[in-house]
């Protein structure tokens, strides 16, 4: 919102003195963010005078232009007192206007510097302005043409345009809606500057005329989205009319280009008031003016031009004919102001603001009005916005004021009783009873002091954000200064410290870590195409997702089923900006369809009861904490020491048993399919025990996966159900036993099927070897004639070691042959 200094100072009588840059910081300290002081005439330096047009040549130039050589009487301000010889493309302007005129000397906004120089034939000694040129707006259409009355010529036009004028912006946060308005703003600074004596003269507190009989017609059919309308006509409105210089001034300084009389004036009063205002042709209304949700199918074409199919939550305003607008957005174009309006039909409506924001929303239209209404608006002053617009129309467009019609009413507001000392406890300020009520008042409120520590307050219509007891005390403390506020640290009930499943959080952070991954946080939103890139199979249950009622993207509406869209996206965005490998971790929730319908949704006025409770519970989606971790280029750096070395499914794997081990969880490995892991390279983890779940599974990633997420072939990849994983992790993890007798070694090499997996071996082994057994590890795999086609040579290296004694050769031979033994028993092992 930009207001105009001047503009403000027409309604509140600041300190004498009073810079811009203290204004904009009392301001600024009440809420309202500063964005920018513009100071139009500080880029600009040098004679910029009021000329006289008296003469005007038009000259053809070669080029298909026209310039015109014009006379211009500037008065003593060239020195000479003789008219200045000046060169003009416009032609906006004819002999006698007066006109903007910049001398030899002179500097314009953008540097640029004004001097007597010779083109198309002739000496222009400066230049006559356009508003672009001066910095005053973006239009470059034609040059400025005063009004009669603007002054003598050779008289300085800073004051003229208004160009020591300081215009302050602000930005205005969505429940400060009053403050987009220069009322507004002036009413804030009477507000800050209360101390000094600044009072508020408030431009919408006039006298408005009563009903009449003849005012045109209105029907109100939804009261709860238009509960007061007013409409006032005005007749025999001079539809060329030009817009004062003043207002055209006012509207450049607030953003806004002048287009008509009428229009102008609409837009002028809703910059003052903050009250959105809309005319109409009243000669294109058929029948009586209404207001009514749009039904099925109907259409509506609207000032910008396009045909928007309305929805059934619309507000429309109607005639006979059907809508004629959107009502408190955009009118309709078929009733809009044109060069033949001679009647003007006014409307002052006040809208519902959340019918307003959908519909804007619905149909993609941003505007100044809608911006203002679907924020809410002062319905108390509808009727005098009104009465401001027919009085300027009928001030500069002639014409008379017509009837006047009132349908409905201003809401009430709700009073809010709270605790007198409430903004007190809750800021921390020393503030007594006498300040608060006296700051309330200040901003508006209407204060009923029971006298029992009970204040019953009622907001001003101008403030529909004000609705809670904790409302109040904001405006308490703002009007007695946030820089008051006193810094007090709470002191913490006692507490013990992280909770168990935080521990095990961070531990299996810091092991990961400890591997050298490094933790990312991605986007958990999904869609289709997501799933088509990884090869999930069209039944795959990761596929249902819970649907995002306003997903950030429409290529992805889901909720994540998996953490690896985002971590392989991460992974291939790293690698693809010069990384020669990643090591990605991440923890999160991923959430499941409960397929229990929508949620209810209760009152916030008490705790929902248990059937309550457990119906809520059952609607929301299943939401498991999940691990996830993609390895893709070099894992090991290449150096003296050799290449570098590529991640493989093994150092997922491997990450896994890390992970289990810290834990304290004992995890079986099965082989299995599930993409996107390559199917024969997919290792499934099994919590140990009759129960046999699947807590997740690591591998290398399918090929074709690779190619479509851009990951270099045999990238790794591991995803765990965090919470089973956890919730495996023993209460109470065994102290380690430490033996001083010396560690005993044997190696076995068996040959098996190549169809039987490690994992297989691996536990026969660990049976059959006994209590005895301290570790098993497999070294080397080994494939070719030796073992015959179809069969592999696994190598395992066996350690023993007994707590109280030194073991003796044939134990740890025997405890090997017993291991053999079971391999052999369980998966035809043969050794080598």
């Amino acid at each position: 919102m930009k207001a105009p200094v001047s503009w403000i100072t027409e309604h509140v009588d600041l300190p004498a003195g009073t810079t811009t840059e203290q204004l904009a910081a009392r301001l600024t300290a009440l809420g309202l963010k500063l964005e920018a002081v513009e100071s139009p005439g500080d880029q600009i330096t040098g004679p910029l005078v009021v000329g006289k047009v008296l003469s005007r040549e038009p000259e053809p130039q070669k080029n298909g232009k026209t310039i015109n050589w014009c006379a211009v009487d500037v008065g003593a301000a060239n020195g000479t007192g003789e008219p200045q010889g000046i060169v003009c493309g416009a032609h906006n302007f004819d002999v006698g206007d007066l006109v903007v005129v910049v001398l030899p000397g002179a500097v314009l906004p953008g540097d640029f510097a004004i001097s007597a120089r010779k083109t198309y034939g002739h000496v222009s000694a400066g230049m006559i302005c356009s508003a672009a040129e001066l910095g005053l707006s973006g239009d470059h259409d034609g040059i400025i043409v005063l009004p009669p009355d603007a002054g003598a010529p050779g008289d300085d036009a800073f004051d003229v345009l208004g160009l020591h004028d300081d215009v302050i912006e602000f930005e205005i946060n969505p429940d400060r809606a009053y403050a987009l308005s220069v009322r507004g703003v002036a009413r804030e600074a009477a507000l800050a500057y209360a101390a000094e004596g600044a009072t508020f003269r408030d431009p919408a507190d006039r006298d408005v005329p009563a009903p009449t009989d003849d005012g045109h017609p209105v029907e109100l059919h939804d009261t709860d989205g238009c509960p007061l309308f007013v409409a006032r006509l005005v007749e025999g409105f001079d539809p060329a009319a030009p817009t004062p210089d003043w207002m055209v001034r006012r509207l450049t300084q607030v953003g806004q280009r002048s287009i008509s009389l009428a229009v102008d004036v609409t837009n002028y009063v809703m910059f003052e008031l903050g009250r959105p205002i809309h005319a109409y042709d009243a000669d294109t209304l058929t029948g009586p003016v209404g207001v009514r949700r749009a039904r099925a199918g109907e259409r509506l074409t609207t000032l910008d031009g396009t045909e928007r199919t309305l929805s059934e939550q619309d507000l429309v305003v109607v005639d006979e004919s059907g809508p004629v607008g959107l009502g408190g957005v955009m009118g309709g174009e078929a009733t809009e102001i044109s060069a033949a309006t001679t009647r003007v039909l006014v409307e002052s409506a006040h809208w519902d603001p959340t019918s307003m924001f959908r519909t804007g929303k619905r149909h993609r239209i941003s505007s100044e009005a809608g911006k203002r209404n679907e924020r809410g608006v002062d319905p108390a002053i509808t009727e005098a916005a009104a009465d401001r617009v027919v009085e300027l129309l009928t001030t500069y467009g002639g014409g008379s004021a017509g009837g006047v019609t009132v349908a409905g009413s201003v809401p009430d507001r709700a009073p809010i009783t709270a605790a007198a000392d409430l903004a007190a406890r809750i800021s921390g300020m020393d503030v007594d009873h006498a300040t608060t009520v006296a700051h309330l008042e200040a901003v508006g409120c209407t204060v009923d002091d029971r006298g029992d520590g009970t204040l019953v307050v009622t907001p001003p219509s101008w403030r529909p954000d004000v609705t809670d007891p904790h409302d109040l005390v904001e405006e308490v403390a703002r009007v007695v200064g946030y820089e008051t506020v006193p810094s007090v640290l709470p002191t913490p009930d006692a507490g013990r410290g992280l909770t168990r499943d935080q521990q095990l959080r961070r531990r299996v952070g810091r092991t990961l870590a400890g591997a050298g991954c490094v933790e990312v946080v991605s986007f958990p939103f999904v869609g289709d195409a997501t799933f088509d890139q990884l090869g999930l199979p069209a039944d795959d249950e990761r596929r249902r997702t819970v649907r995002l009622a306003n997903p950030i993207s429409s290529e992805e509406p889901g909720y994540a089923t998996t953490l690896l869209p985002g971590l392989v996206k991460a992974a291939a965005r790293n690698l693809g900006r010069g990384a020669p490998g990643v090591a990605l971790f991440e923890t999160g929730t991923v959430a499941f369809p409960a397929d229990a319908g929508p949620a209810p949704i209760y009152g916030v006025d008490r705790r929902p009861t248990p059937e309550e409770l457990t119906a809520l519970l059952t609607a929301v989606p299943r939401q498991p904490l999940h691990l996830g971790a993609v390895l893709a280029g070099e894992q090991e750096r290449p150096g003296w020491w050799g290449p570098a070395r590529a991640a493989a499914w093994s150092d997922a794997v491997a990450l896994v048993h890390r992970l289990a081990d810290e834990l304290g969880v004992p995890l079986e490995v099965r082989s299995d399919v599930r993409a996107p892991w390559h199917p024969g390279r997919c290792a499934a983890f099994v919590l140990a025990g009759p129960a046999g779940r699947v807590v997740g599974h690591a591998g290398e990633l399918h090929p074709r996966a690779c190619r479509a997420t851009g990951l270099p072939e045999r990238s790794a990849a591991l995803e765990l159900d965090l919470d089973a994983l956890l919730a495996a992790v023993p209460a109470t993890a065994p102290a380690p036993v430490f033996s001083s007798f010396p560690l005993a070694k044997e190696d076995v090499a068996l040959v098996v099927d190549a169809g039987t997996t490690t994992a297989e071996v691996e536990a026969a082994l660990r049976d059959g070897a006994g209590e005895l057994l301290e570790s098993i590890r497999l070294f080397d795999v080994y494939t070719g004639e030796q073992v015959g086609a179809g069969s592999r040579s696994l190598a395992f290296a066996l350690r023993f070691r007994a707590p109280d004694r030194t073991l003796t050769e044939q134990e740890t031979g025997a405890a090997r042959d017993a291991a053999v033994a079971v391999a052999a028993e369980r998966c035809g092992a043969v050794q080598r």
